[in-house]
C-alpha cells in the first residue's frame, strides 16, 4: 500500500497504524502500558528530554500507544501537531492552564457544554476576564474583543441547543486580530467538519464522544492546525520558543498542560479509542441521517413545543450548517408542550437509554434542565435558550423505523 497517496477518510484512519510499522505483522498498535523507557546510551535519553531528537520520556507525556492515536487525529484534522489528554476537559483545561496569564481576556461563546462553562467560572476566579456572547453573530464577538484578548473560544454545535456559531467569519476576524481562535469541534467530529478551514488556530476533541464511539473510553485530543502564526501570542515562555515558531503552542501545552497538570491519557483508553475511531465515518452517516429523521418526526408531532437540530429548515443556522458541514450531526434537542411530564416520557422510551454521554452507538436522552444544566441556575438557563421541559437526545445507530417507533409511543403514552 503506497503511503504517499491521497486516501480517502475511513481508507487512511483504517490502516494508518500498519503504514507506520507494527512489530510482528499486527494491524493494530499494541497496548503499551510502560511509563518509563530505557535508552542504551545516557546521551541519548538527555538528548530525548532537551527535546533535540524523537523519543518518549515518561508515560505521563505519552507513549507508542497515545503517539499512534494523536497520529490518527492529527490525520483527520489536517493538523501539524495533536496531543491527547485523558478526557476532553482535560484538553480543553490544559489549554487554558498553558496560555492564559491574570490579566487576560477571552471571548467564548454563551452557548456551552456545561462543564466548559464551569471551567471558565474556575478561569475568572484566577483573574482571566471571560465575555460571554452570542456567537451566531460575528458582531457580537467583535464587539466583544479588547487589548487584553487572547483567545475567541466556540463550539461548532452547541450543545444541548445545537446553535451553530458563525464559524467562518470568526476565523476571519480572529486572523485579521491576531487572536488564536479556538474551536471544539466534538459534536461534529473532523468527518462531517475540519476547522482548519474556517481559520481555528487549535481544535478540540472530546475522544469519549463519536471519536471513540463506544462508550467504553474517556479521552481527549488538542490538534495545532498549523494556521496560527506563534510568534503573534504574548504568553509563551522564552524557553518554548527555541524552536521555529509554529512549534511553540504545542511545546508550551506540552509542557505546561500535560507534563505539569498530568491530565494524561491510558495507553488501554488509547488503543479502545484508536480502533472506534476505524468506523467514525460510517457511524456519523447513519446517525446523522436517523437524527434527521427522528428530528423531522418530533417536529410534525403536536405535543412537542420545539425542536433543535442544524438539518432542520426551521433551525436559524441551517444555512451555515449546510455550507460548512457535510451533514449535521448526531445531536437533537427538543421541548414538550406543557402538562407534558418529561421524566414520564422518558420512562416510556424503550430502546432510548437516559443516561448523560454524548456519541455512543445507542440512542442516549437526558432531561438538560434537571441533570447536566441544574447547577447553573434557572437564570443561566434561561440565558442559553434552555427550558425545563429540554431533552438532548445522543441519536445512536439503531434501525430508523425502530427509533421512530420508540419515540412515538412514548409520545403516545404506551
Amino acid at each position: 500500500m503506497n503511503d504517499k497517496k491521497n486516501y480517502g477518510f475511513t481508507t487512511t484512519i483504517l490502516h494508518n497504524d500498519r503504514l507506520k510499522g507494527i512489530e510482528h505483522g499486527s494491524l493494530h498498535k499494541p497496548i503499551h502500558t510502560s511509563v518509563a523507557f530505557g535508552y542504551a546510551d545516557a546521551r541519548q535519553l538527555a538528548s530525548v528530554f532537551q527535546g533535540k531528537e524523537p523519543g518518549f520520556r515518561y508515560g505521563r507525556q505519552g507513549n507508542p500507544t497515545i503517539s499512534a492515536l494523536e497520529d490518527k487525529v492529527n490525520k483527520m484534522e489536517q493538523g501539524v501537531g495533536t496531543l491527547c489528554f485523558a478526557t476532553g476537559m482535560g484538553a480543553i483545561g490544559a489549554v487554558f492552564q498553558s496560555l492564559l496569564r491574570a490579566g487576560d481576556h477571552v471571548v467564548s461563546s454563551a452557548f456551552l457544554f456545561g462543564n466548559t462553562n464551569s471551567l471558565w467560572q474556575t478561569t475568572m476566579g484566577q483573574g482571566v476576564a471571560v465575555s460571554f456572547v452570542d456567537a451566531t453573530d460575528v458582531a457580537n464577538v467583535a464587539a466583544a474583543i479588547t487589548e487584553q484578548t487572547r483567545v475567541v473560544f466556540v463550539e461548532t454545535v452547541a450543545n444541548p441547543r445545537t446553535q451553530v456559531a458563525d464559524l467562518r467569519r470568526i476565523g476571519e476576524l480572529c486572523q485579521q486580530r491576531g487572536i488564536l481562535y479556538i474551536v471544539d469541534n466534538t459534536m461534529t467530529t473532523p468527518y462531517l467538519f475540519r476547522p482548519k478551514s474556517v481559520g481555528a488556530g487549535l481544535v478540540i476533541n472530546a475522544l469519549t464522544k463519536s471519536i471513540g464511539g463506544h462508550g467504553n473510553a474517556l479521552g481527549g485530543s488538542l490538534t495545532d492546525t498549523g494556521v496560527y502564526d506563534w510568534s503573534r501570542f504574548p504568553n509563551i515562555y522564552e524557553n518554548y520558543k527555541k524552536a521555529a515558531p509554529a512549534q511553540w503552542g504545542l511545546a508550551q501545552i506540552r509542557a505546561k498542560g500535560l507534563r505539569d497538570f498530568g491530565a494524561s491519557l491510558a495507553p488501554e483508553a488509547a488503543h479502545h479509542i484508536a480502533v472506534g475511531a476505524e468506523t467514525l465515518a460510517l457511524r456519523m452517516e447513519r446517525t446523522s441521517s436517523n437524527a434527521l429523521a427522528l428530528a423531522g418526526m418530533l417536529e410534525a408531532d403536536e405535543r412537542v413545543a420545539a425542536v433543535h437540530y442544524p438539518g432542520l429548515k426551521s433551525h436559524p443556522q441551517h444555512g451555515i450548517s449546510t455550507e460548512l458541514f457535510h451533514s449535521y450531526g448526531s445531536l437533537l434537542s427538543f421541548e414538550l408542550k406543557d402538562g407534558i411530564d418529561c421524566f414520564d416520557f422518558l420512562n416510556r422510551l424503550k430502546l432510548a437509554i437516559p443516561a448523560s454521554n454524548l456519541g455512543d452507538t445507542r440512542t442516549l436522552v437526558i432531561p438538560v434542565a434537571h441533570t447536566i444544566f441544574y447547577e447553573m441556575g434557572a437564570e443561566r438557563r434561561a440565558s442559553m435558550g434552555i427550558a425545563e421541559s429540554l431533552i438532548r437526545v445522543s441519536v445512536g445507530i439503531e434501525d430508523a423505523d425502530d427509533l421512530l417507533d420508540d419515540f412515538a409511543c412514548a409520545l403516545e403514552g404506551c
